[in-house]
């Protein structure tokens, strides 16, 4: 009886954890897991800006070291790659008799395309291709309404997923992963040779961070034990999530959830448990709330595709006036009049994370003080 094989590439579900592709990739008989370290996210865009800056390299370089070292804990081995997926993945199938290839889905254009280039390159060499949902508190195919039909309010959107929608279980991770004999894992890139692509260089670390961020889903288990188990700061986290200095007014839990180094099913089993074994308040209701919020940005974006990037977007009224490129450099720096937004703009650069109040003023100010074009 012949071995079924599949590719598994790991794209921004940098975790054994919950992982529903890579779930699918396990019923084959053996599993070639990867991660591409897409030479896109290094290279500058047509303004002029890098996709991917130092901090968040850094942190997607330690998330894929601490993938290896689960997946090698579990028996199997990890390859690592550098390149454009299109080309790297359909000779990896060939080199490894993969007949099948599985990935997360994704739902913004640029890695629509990139999936449909995928795709097709597979099924050229004779293979077939498989995009699974992940990303999402809700599967997409769990909501009370069609994709098309989605609410363009929020408040609507989130009344009828609480009625009618469940959270689906979590996937417990794997306790072993069968490869291939002969697979071996190569080495994670260092943080140097993936910056000296785009001409970019650490900068020198800043002691007023907020916190430390290390990637690696590890790490996003330890922060969750943190601020629900040890702290217990979940149950005060409405009261206090619109802070913007220290390491505990709010969860912290995005870099990891943006890496998929936690998934967001995961966050919410676990405000569950505390609910049932600590405490139930708004606190605990409000944190999944936000979870909520993350799903609807996504669901817009699948509803919406590429008009999300349009220069009218989905407000034709409201369009802005234009690049502006002093004052957008000014803004990017923290050297405009304002002294909040200049703050967070800075926390920002020497460090790599800025709260989400801080987020959410300096984009206004972007779009309507500046009246810049976002994109």
């Amino acid at each position: 009886m012949s071995t079924s094989r599949t590719l598994h590439w790991f794209r921004n579900d940098l975790r054994l954890d919950d992982n529903p592709a890579l779930a699918e990739a396990l019923r084959s008989d053996e599993v070639v897991p990867v991660v591409v370290l897409d030479d896109r996210l290094w290279s500058e865009d047509r303004w002029g800006h890098v996709k991917t800056g130092p901090f968040r390299t850094r942190f997607v370089l330690e998330s894929v070291a601490d993938l290896k070292a689960a997946i090698e804990d579990a028996g199997g081995s990890l390859l690592v790659k550098q390149g454009r997926p299109e080309e790297i993945l359909p000779r990896l199938m060939e080199e490894w008799s993969c007949a099948s290839l599985t990935a997360q889905a994704e739902h913004t254009p640029e890695e629509l395309d990139i999936e449909s280039a995928v795709a097709r390159a597979v099924q050229e060499v004779g293979g077939t291709s498989r995009w699974i949902e992940g990303h999402t508190l809700f599967h997409p195919d769990d909501l009370p309404m069609d994709l098309d039909a989605i609410p363009d309010i929020f408040t609507q959107f989130r009344k009828k997923v609480e009625k009618h929608s469940e959270v689906r279980e979590c996937i417990a991770a794997p306790s072993a992963l069968s490869c291939p004999d002969g697979l071996t894992s190569d080495v994670v890139p260092t943080l140097e040779d993936v910056l000296v692509q785009s001409g970019q260089t650490m900068p020198p670390a800043d002691s007023r961070g907020v916190l430390p961020f290390k990637g690696g889903a590890s790490e996003a288990r330890a922060r969750l034990k943190h601020y629900f188990w040890d702290t217990k700061k979940l149950a005060v986290y409405k009261k206090t999530r619109n802070g913007l200095v220290g390491a505990d007014y709010s969860s912290k839990f995005s870099p990891w959830l943006a890496s998929g180094c936690i998934s967001p099913r995961r966050i919410a089993s676990e405000v569950y448990r505390f609910e049932d074994n600590v405490e139930a308040n708004d606190s605990t209701y409000w944190l999944v709330f936000e979870l909520i919020w993350r799903d609807y940005f996504r669901f817009i974006a699948m509803k919406f595709g590429s008009r999300i990037f349009h220069r009218k977007a989905l407000k034709p009224e409201s369009a802005n006036r234009g690049t502006q490129r002093p004052a957008f450099e000014a803004w990017k720096e923290g050297r405009t009049k304002d002294a909040f937004v200049n703050a967070n703009m800075r926390e920002l650069a020497r460090t790599g994370f800025m709260s989400n109040r801080g987020r959410q003023n300096v984009a206004s100010y972007l779009v309507h003080d500046l009246g810049i074009d976002w994109r």
